[in-house]
């Protein structure tokens, strides 16, 4: 083979590298921006509770989105929509936003989701997917451990008050949110990765 042939070859493969580089990013990308809005949708659905936290299909969206998305391109999903809540896009719950609602009673919860949907999302890369979902329940929990010591410091309340007012009223619903997710998310990210599209 002449060295010029040799040379096309490579500048051919450089090409063909850079857009299919170029189209998994773009892939990723889209991917990104559609679980952000997922989540920021399903935040709407919302039922006022006497303790000020409402119970939404917040848990349900975040662990979808570590499930579907695993945890590199979900943990960007999450902080995105966590970010765009943060300069004031109405996408928490109750179609609010604005940094006021990241550091008030509720939003530990909201930092928790970055724990969640990181374990959830390492949790369906496991062989094991009873592992796998007891790692995303770990998240789960660690989501609830926040929520509940940023609801104790704001609200100026014990630890046990703040877990019986802010986390125990929603644990089995959230229970069954991420048994769900993984149900429902395995499905949809075997379908995508079939298809080419994640």
């Amino acid at each position: 083979m002449s060295e010029t042939t040799k040379q096309l070859s490579r500048e051919a493969m450089t090409k063909d590298g850079k857009e299919k580089g170029g189209k998994a990013a773009t892939r990723d990308i889209v991917c990104v921006g559609m679980f952000a809005a997922v989540l920021a949708v399903l935040s709407q659905i919302s039922i006022p509770m006497p303790s000020g936290v409402p119970v939404t299909l917040q848990t349900f969206a975040v662990a979808l989105t570590g499930v579907v998305l695993a945890w590199k391109l979900g943990l960007a999903s999450t902080l995105v929509y966590i970010l765009l809540g943060a300069i004031g896009v109405p996408v928490f719950a109750g179609f609010s936003g604005g940094i006021q609602v990241l550091v008030n009673y509720t939003g530990g919860f909201i930092w928790g989701f970055l724990a969640m949907t990181l374990l959830c999302g390492i949790g369906i890369c496991m062989k094991n997917k009873i592992l796998g979902i007891l790692l995303g329940m770990v998240g789960l929990a660690v989501c609830h451990l926040f929520g509940t010591i940023q609801f104790m410091i704001v609200m100026h309340m014990g630890i046990g008050e703040s877990f019986l007012l802010a986390s125990a009223p929603y644990i089995l619903k959230d229970v069954i949110s991420v048994l769900l997710a993984f149900m429902v998310g395995t499905q949809i990210r075997t379908r995508l990765l079939k298809a080419g599209l994640l």
